[in-house]
């Protein structure tokens, strides 16, 4: 209400749905040369994706504008060592500090180390110590948000582990970015693969197929690459970020592929129920045309609320932002109107191979009454 919707064979299509028809007329067509050309597309931005630095947001780029505090991180950096204000932090048992403090100041990058008082001073005499604990500063040569004072962490702890007795343990801004990176990579190599097992899963028991399930999964992968690859030329050559957090390419992974397996439900579950009625070829096109609008409406709307994000001078949102609402975009655009029906299409039953779908489609064999 108020509008009277016309039933389906009523007349010529209009408006958004004479588009998919048109989209599905071409996908129908030449199928093998839509989805050579996405393809070829998605791969040479995936290409790219190696190029994108996860190993953290410098300071002076956590700001997207200029912030006082990031100025003053600079003027602090040309007159002092580039850690001085953020050194790292030993804990040491008391009666062993004096030999940690000396094994860290030995470690190459390391300029000075000194046991401090309650307001982080260098102690004169004996340090306060706190249930037989005591805290060593060490101050390192390179910022500490710079690759090099993280390349230094690993043999500053190596160093003061080895002190006998003391039961050392070293913290502080670096060795927080490197035990966040070296987390990421494990969380990325570990829920990776389990996501994708998951959705594989589901996948086929919803579809009753194994091999569109994993070309599905694999398109999603894909769509997710070329993300990753386009995100990397923008990051440095457009908005100058030269490099994202770490946990920023596992937070796009889990949005992308969220929204891209819905939209593959939304698609093959309709296409499938065309199929049994209509056969593979019409079910495509079919399939395509009902559902294209729905998805691509559903993709605008996810992409613009997710690019809002952009608005907030901050470089972690900013980045997420971007890489949803681009990957989102690509997806419903590209992956998901484009190369996905085409290779269904190109594959005919095979695609639904080995459910009953794909023995009744078979050529030669009757399909269904």
């Amino acid at each position: 209400w108020p509008a009277r919707p016309a039933p389906h064979d009523a007349g010529p299509a209009k408006g958004g749905r004479a588009v998919w028809e048109r989209v599905a007329a071409l996908v129908d067509r030449a199928p093998r040369r839509v989805w050579a050309f996405t393809l070829a597309g998605l791969l040479a931005c995936a290409a790219f994706a190696p190029a994108l630095s996860s190993r953290g947001v410098p300071f002076d780029e956590i700001f997207v504008n200029d912030a006082p505090s990031v100025a003053a991180q600079e003027t602090l950096g040309r007159h002092f060592p580039g850690g001085a204000g953020n050194p790292a932090v030993i804990i040491a048992d008391a009666d062993a500090a004096g030999e940690v403090a000396a094994a860290a100041q030995g470690v190459p990058g390391v300029v000075s180390a000194h046991p401090v008082d309650g307001a982080g001073r260098p102690a004169r005499g004996a340090p306060p110590a706190v249930d037989g604990r005591v805290r060593i500063d060490a101050t390192l040569a390179d910022a500490a948000d710079s690759d090099a004072a993280r390349e230094t962490l690993p043999r500053l702890r190596t160093a003061v582990h080895a002190v006998p007795g003391a039961d050392a343990l070293v913290g502080g801004t670096t060795a927080q970015q490197y035990d966040t990176q070296r987390t990421a990579a494990r969380d990325r190599a570990v829920i990776v693969p389990v996501v994708l097992a998951v959705i594989l899963v589901i996948l086929v028991a919803l579809l009753r197929s194994l091999v569109l399930p994993v070309l599905l999964v694999a398109t999603v992968a894909l769509n997710f690459a070329a993300t990753l690859g386009v995100s990397a030329l923008v990051f440095e050559h457009l908005l100058g970020f030269t490099g994202t957090d770490a946990s920023v390419p596992l937070y796009g992974f889990v949005f992308l592929v969220a929204l891209g397996v819905d939209y593959n439900i939304f698609l093959m579950s309709r296409v499938r129920e065309e199929s049994l009625r209509h056969g593979v070829d019409e079910g495509v096109r079919i399939g395509l045309t009902a559902t294209g609008g729905v998805i691509t409406s559903a993709g605008v709307v996810l992409a613009a609320t997710f690019a809002a994000l952009g608005v907030i001078p901050l470089a972690f949102l900013v980045q997420i932002a971007f890489i949803v609402a681009f990957g989102v975009l690509l997806d419903t655009l590209v992956v998901r109107s484009l190369l996905v029906p085409a290779l269904v299409r190109d594959l005919g039953p095979v695609a639904w191979w080995p459910g009953a779908l794909s023995r009744r489609l078979t050529p030669g064999r009757a399909g269904p009454s």
